[in-house]
């Protein structure tokens, strides 16, 4: 054990009487589920069904949870014998997965990573597979599924310059932890290269998994019934997954176009009562999908704030603005799912965690990523659709990542039937 891990277990140890504290007053925040604070004490948690192979699935928020999701019904379909156990660290994360899992399947919120809690977490459950989605790196919770027997896989793991800057400060303690997984995959190349360097072996770039994640569904008589009582024969611009200060960039670029019907879903719902103030500032009329309020054909603006509904929007929609290229430290989002229900995309420059996609992306022409909200404004109301022999080509190489992940994982799990 290096310093640096010893030094991390002492002070998480040392931490560990006043979490309770913490929980509660996170919950007083709204920044925990007061009815899920024991999950993260790994206290009173379901019981393990008995028998079967259990795979442990953790990512952090939305989109790794989604991802993951997807990658473990594929390893149903693959392994229909396995028990799946999901963990994620956000409420949005716990509401969204909760009423997707397929049988077999429980979620919890992640445990606090301390080596008491990381302990009764990894006996408790007694994973044969921990799969840690995108950089989801937990010393005491990694520790302990080793001490365990527990195979341990990195997939879709993505690392910017300035996160394997740090890690090289702490480079010993980085190969104890991720160079004994027994799998380590790369979302890009770029990825690939910073974890190499890290860990001083190879590591394979399988490609963004999330290209693999089907589009959102919607519900056709919804979808039907907007497009009638809301949008008429407006054309339909949405602004999806934004952060702060991108609302504003949004208006910017279409302001003056007072026939265009606008749908905003930001990235955090919670933030509707902010962008709501936003936008009766800038007189818009507006209808909220949270407070339950009908749109209109007077409505210029849906403030669709609640969550699971993005492929409703996506389908409204002519064009999209898709966030989190204007926000600072954000990064960008997947745009697959909207260029895959054939809109074009619009985007910041600031994509750093999606570059290879965005890249790809962009020489297909099927996003564009501008700045000024100018610009954004003339490309959301001239883009043409994507060509459909473009999308055919993309959909051939979507499944792809996903399909290596698979190969490489399912070489890790017991046999059927083999005694644990």
């Amino acid at each position: 054990m290096t310093a640096a891990i010893h030094l991390y277990r002492t002070l998480t140890q040392a931490a560990s009487p006043f979490l309770g504290g913490v929980m509660k007053r996170r919950a007083r925040a709204g920044k925990e589920d007061y009815g899920r604070i024991n999950e993260r004490l790994a206290r009173n948690m379901p019981r393990r069904m008995p028998g079967g192979t259990l795979v442990w699935l953790h990512g952090a928020s939305v989109g790794e949870s989604q991802l993951l999701l997807e990658l473990g019904q594929r390893l149903l379909e693959k392994r229909p014998d396995l028990l799946l156990l999901f963990t994620s660290q956000t409420q949005t994360s716990a509401r969204l997965l909760g009423p997707a899992l397929p049988d077999r399947a429980i979620h919890l919120m992640a445990p606090l990573d301390t080596p008491a809690i990381a302990r009764r977490f990894i006996r408790h459950w007694q994973p044969d597979l921990c799969i840690f989605g995108e950089g989801e790196f937990w010393p005491n919770l990694i520790l302990e599924a080793e001490k365990a027997g527990a195979k341990r896989a990195l997939v879709n793991g993505r690392m910017t310059d300035s996160s394997a800057e740090g890690w090289q400060k702490l480079s010993g303690a980085f190969q104890r932890l991720v160079g004994q997984f027994d799998v380590v995959l790369a979302a890009d190349t770029d990825t690939a290269r910073r974890l190499e360097t890290l860990l001083g072996q190879p590591v394979q770039s399988t490609g963004n998994m999330k290209s693999a994640l089907p589009p959102p569904s919607a519900s056709e008589v919804e979808t039907r019934r907007l497009r009638e009582n809301f949008l008429g024969t407006r054309r339909c611009v949405l602004a999806a997954s934004t952060h702060d200060g991108e609302e504003a960039v949004f208006l910017d670029a279409l302001k003056g176009d007072e026939d265009t019907a606008l749908i905003i879903a930001p990235r955090h719902p919670d933030r509707g009562n902010a962008i709501e103030s936003l936008l009766k500032s800038r007189g818009l009329p507006l209808a909220r999908r949270s407070r339950g309020e009908t749109p209109t054909p007077r409505t210029r603006v849906l403030l669709a704030d609640t969550m699971g509904e993005m492929g409703l929007w996506y389908r409204l929609a002519d064009s999209v603005f898709l966030g989190g290229g204007h926000a600072e430290g954000v990064g960008g989002h997947n745009p697959l799912e909207p260029v895959r229900l054939g809109r074009p995309v619009v985007t910041g420059p600031e994509v750093f965690n999606f570059a290879t996609i965005m890249d790809d992306l962009e020489q297909r022409g099927l996003i564009r990523r501008l700045k000024t909200p100018k610009a954004i404004g003339k490309a959301l109301l001239t883009m043409d659709p994507p060509a459909p022999e473009a999308l055919a080509e993309l959909n051939e190489a979507a499944d792809a990542p996903m399909t290596v992940t698979l190969e490489a994982l399912l070489p890790l799990l017991p046999e059927p039937g083999l005694l644990q």
